[in-house]
């Protein structure tokens, strides 16, 4: 069977006499075929786009094409959905709706500011009020174009409503905080048990009669200390508003308060002085074994460095290596990027000091040895001072972490 066409074409004479008819016939089976063809393309493109905008509208996505010469913009997807303006008024406000209603002062994306950067993608996340004012997350990704001169000149993206995800983050971020409090008030516990523990056996062994030296419950106390030194870093991080540092100075100043009221010196006034740069946090792995240094050098002078005096001070100071002294810029520290950093730890008394002829490093002391073996841990230094008294200086670096943390934008809530 063939398509065809035909056209008529009448011929007229001067009185308007039909003289004949010409009359032009085409096989139209091709242009037939074509025009089905097209209709069926039509028919898939209109199925295609159908599912394409119930895609946008249910994953709530937004696409947009941004000519910066022009300064027009095409969109597309699920506009009403995501900000509540109908397409028309949508159309009409255009990027002025982004720029206009973002929380986000820096929402430079749609003005060619993702281009500032060698790469062209770019994704970004900030918050805006819909229509109604309802605040919503939005995560705005794409691509900028540049032309030969390596100006841009055109951006494509696609804006989404990440509300959703955002409430499900910000719910396992507190599951997550919630979940480390217990592990650390758990092993808090168990630490203050195990001390517990030590101390009602240091309290047989000084009831036996055979027991007349006492460096067995000497030997329980200063493990019952470096126990409860351990136990407390965990208080700490308890606390504290990071579960993952602590402020190792305010965990310091607990430490050595707590050694002065175990060791109870009778008709003494030794005074403890501390001397620390605001806003030094570490993370467990440092601050242990610090932890346990410090515990063990003011144990020793407590023990040893005013056996026959009455008055005394203890001192414990811990600096940047940079300045050698203590800073306390609150506002200068805030601005500081974490990043490795060296210390400088110090920790002195005026008692009797340590004798000249004695080797500090081949001492027979479990302490000691604990210190040396956690300096050397840290891949710190060691110094020993015998001026006025003893001081212990220890040089070491480590990751330091900004105690003045702000929480991310994407937990904030307005």
């Amino acid at each position: 069977m063939i398509n065809s066409s035909l056209t008529l074409s009448p011929l007229i004479d001067a009185s308007e006499n039909l003289i004949y008819i010409l009359i032009i016939a085409r096989d139209a089976t091709k242009s037939k075929e074509t025009e089905e063809k097209l209709q069926k393309i039509e028919g898939k493109l209109r199925k295609t786009e159908e599912i394409y905008n119930l895609a946008m509208e249910h994953t709530r996505q937004i696409i947009y094409d941004y000519d910066l010469r022009t300064d027009k913009c095409i969109w597309a997807g699920a506009i009403e959905g995501v900000t509540g303006y109908s397409f028309g008024e949508f159309q009409r406000l255009g990027k002025d709706v982004w720029i206009l209603n973002s929380i986000q002062t820096d929402m430079n994306r749609f003005d060619g500011g993702c281009c500032d950067k060698e790469a062209p993608e770019f994704k970004e996340e900030f918050k805006m009020r819909k229509k109604d004012g309802t605040l919503i997350y939005v995560e705005n990704g794409g691509f900028c174009l540049k032309d030969h001169e390596g100006h841009p000149y055109r951006t494509v993206g696609v804006l989404k409503d990440i509300t959703t995800q955002k409430g499900t983050e910000a719910t396992l971020a507190k599951i997550d905080i919630f979940r480390k409090q217990e592990i650390h008030h758990r092993i808090k516990n168990n630490l203050q048990v195990i001390s517990s523990l030590l101390d009602l056996q240091a309290d047989k062994f000084s009831n036996r009669e055979c027991i007349k030296d006492s460096e067995v419950l000497e030997a329980f106390r200063e493990s019952q200390n470096r126990v409860i030194s351990m136990a407390l870093i965990h208080e700490e991080l308890y606390k504290g508003g990071e579960l993952d540092t602590l402020d190792f100075s305010s965990y310091i100043k607990e430490l050595a308060e707590n050694l002065f009221l175990t060791y109870r010196l009778i008709n003494t006034d030794i005074s403890l002085k501390t001397d620390f740069e605001e806003n030094i946090f570490f993370d467990m792995d440092n601050a242990v074994p610090l932890g346990i240094i410090v515990n063990e050098l003011v144990s020793n002078s407590l023990k040893h460095a005013f056996a026959e005096r009455d008055k005394g001070e203890i001192s414990i100071k811990l600096c940047r290596e940079n300045t050698g002294e203590c800073r306390n810029d609150i506002e200068e520290s805030k601005n500081e990027e974490c990043k490795n950093a060296s210390f400088i730890l110090t920790v002195s008394d005026n008692g009797i000091g340590i004798p000249e002829d004695l080797d500090f490093e081949n001492l027979d002391s479990l302490g000691f040895q604990l210190i040396f073996s956690l300096v050397e841990q840290l891949d710190g230094e060691i110094e020993l001072k015998r001026n006025n008294g003893t001081e212990f200086t220890i040089k070491f670096t480590v990751a330091e972490y900004n105690c003045l943390k702000s929480v991310p934008a994407s937990q904030q809530l307005v």
